[in-house]
């Protein structure tokens, strides 16, 4: 399983957002997401994302906020993917904008609805409004979620 980080910076209702346009044979290919990014060896989910932020962003992480684990079976080339998914609203930093996988935008919050997402990901702007956390499992076949399985603990 391929593990990963996903991290939603929030600050005066806005989210930042990359839109992935530069990488060649891209899975996330012209869809907007959070920021993050693959386990390096040795690094724990907290030590990845403030890694991957960082890198990323410019921004160090003085607080996250763990929102959940979502599992995507079969994802990248067949692989299975664990990503753990955070949000942060405590941050600080010298911003940089754009980055080899793509354009970094704060976003307003109302307009996240009309980005191109993932579908699934679509769920986890009312998961961050909820004190639990959960654990989801999306299955896509060709770009198309086409089963989900949602918990809340």
């Amino acid at each position: 399983m391929i593990m990963t980080t996903i991290c939603y910076l929030q600050k005066d209702g806005k989210t930042l957002f990359m839109h992935r346009i530069k990488k060649k044979n891209d899975i996330n290919e012209g869809k907007w997401i959070g920021v993050g990014g693959k386990f390096e060896p040795g690094e724990d989910p907290e030590t990845c994302v403030t890694r991957e932020v960082y890198e990323e962003t410019g921004y160090v992480l003085d607080k996250l906020n763990f929102v959940g684990f979502v599992t995507f079976p079969g994802i990248v080339n067949g692989e299975d993917e664990g990503m753990f998914l955070f949000t942060s609203d405590c941050f600080h930093g010298s911003f940089k904008p754009s980055v080899d996988e793509g354009q970094l935008e704060w976003i307003p919050d109302e307009k996240i609805p009309q980005l191109n997402l993932w579908e699934g990901d679509r769920y986890f702007f009312d998961w961050f409004k909820q004190d639990r956390k959960v654990l989801a499992c999306f299955t896509y076949e060709n770009d198309q979620l086409v089963q989900k399985k949602i918990h809340f603990y």
